[in-house]
């Protein structure tokens, strides 16, 4: 099989194209091929929807990457706190949203991940600037960053929140890192 990585195409929507933007986007497409074997190709469309004067371009950022039999698609809109103003950090939390998605298929297809199988949680131990701590319900300490954060925004989350996560082993100079994180809900646990 040659060595050769799947084609990537990247459209731009109410934005000038910008070859900078491009270089990063190839360089993100390149390593999620190089990080899943199976991907067929990459769709990536940056488009800047909320054009105002006043404040500044939020940027959306659309992945679709094509593997056998499925494709994993990825909305990535920007979060309330105007973030991704940045196309950079825009173009990052899509990507990063892109790889976990990807690991977690991978997972399933391996099946490393059984159908029924509870979803580790844990508690918020300690926050700073850009990540934290959970304490997880089999006893580990987990860190995470903040892009970690799905359903809800870094910014949100407080000491003592309950959480779902999926940790990837081996990704953290400070140990297990947890790749997804999820607020849980004050209904789900019934508190």
């Amino acid at each position: 099989m040659p060595d050769e990585n799947p084609p990537v195409e990247l459209s731009f929507q109410h934005i000038e194209p910008s070859e900078s933007v491009r270089e990063v986007v190839l360089e993100k497409a390149d390593k999620l091929q190089r990080f899943a074997d199976h991907v067929l190709g990459v769709r990536v469309a940056i488009d800047a929807p909320h054009r105002q004067h006043r404040k500044g371009t939020m940027y959306d950022v659309r992945i679709d990457v094509s593997i056998p039999g499925d494709n994993i698609m990825i909305t990535h809109q920007g979060p309330k706190d105007h973030a991704h103003e940045d196309i950079y950090t825009a173009i990052n939390d899509a990507f990063d949203a892109a790889y976990r998605r990807l690991e977690e298929h991978t997972r399933r297809v391996r099946g490393d991940v059984k159908a029924h199988e509870e979803p580790l949680t844990g508690s918020i131990r300690r926050l700073f600037d850009h990540y934290g701590f959970i304490d997880t319900s089999d006893g580990r300490e987990i860190y995470f960053h903040r892009n970690s954060v799905a359903e809800g925004a870094f910014e949100d989350l407080a000491s003592g929140d309950r959480v779902r996560l999926v940790v990837a082993h081996g990704e953290s100079p400070h140990g297990p890192q947890a790749s997804t994180v999820v607020p849980i809900d004050s209904r789900e646990t019934g508190a």
